[in-house]
């Protein structure tokens, strides 16, 4: 195992990520992190920190970071949908098994117009697919 540190450093946040220069060769000896750039992985800005200009190491270590958090987060996205789907199954056996009148009370008009919503997107798009063929 290398224990040498990456150049880089992305501190993720909600739409993409700030980035850091790791820099461990300075008199101290000691590991800094120098924030180089803001990233937004939904429209691909990418805004250098203050009046800094960014290297082509730098922007092409970011791009490669971009492309592959797009790949996670596509790849995430479907996981999540999939999980839905297993807890729309265990919802389904629970009403029928386990759920007493006060629990149905409780969520039936939350999960059927949820239900109600979902279902019209997913025939919707489904119209729009067939048309487009």
């Amino acid at each position: 195992m290398s224990a040498a540190l990456p150049p880089y450093f992305f501190r993720v946040k909600d739409n993409g990520a700030l980035v850091f220069r790791v820099d461990t060769a300075n008199r101290q000896r000691r590991l800094t992190l120098e924030q180089i750039a803001t990233v937004n992985v939904n429209n691909g800005q990418v805004k250098p920190q203050g009046d800094r200009t960014l290297t082509s190491d730098d922007e092409a270590a970011i791009a490669r970071w971009m492309e592959k958090r797009r790949a996670d987060l596509a790849r995430r996205t479907l996981d999540d949908i999939q999980r839905a789907v297993d807890h729309l199954n265990l919802t389904a056996h629970w009403a029928q098994s386990r759920a007493t009148d006060e629990d149905l009370d409780a969520v039936t008009n939350d999960l059927l117009l949820a239900m109600h919503d979902l279902r019209e997107v997913l025939v919707r798009k489904r119209a729009d697919r067939l048309r487009a063929e």
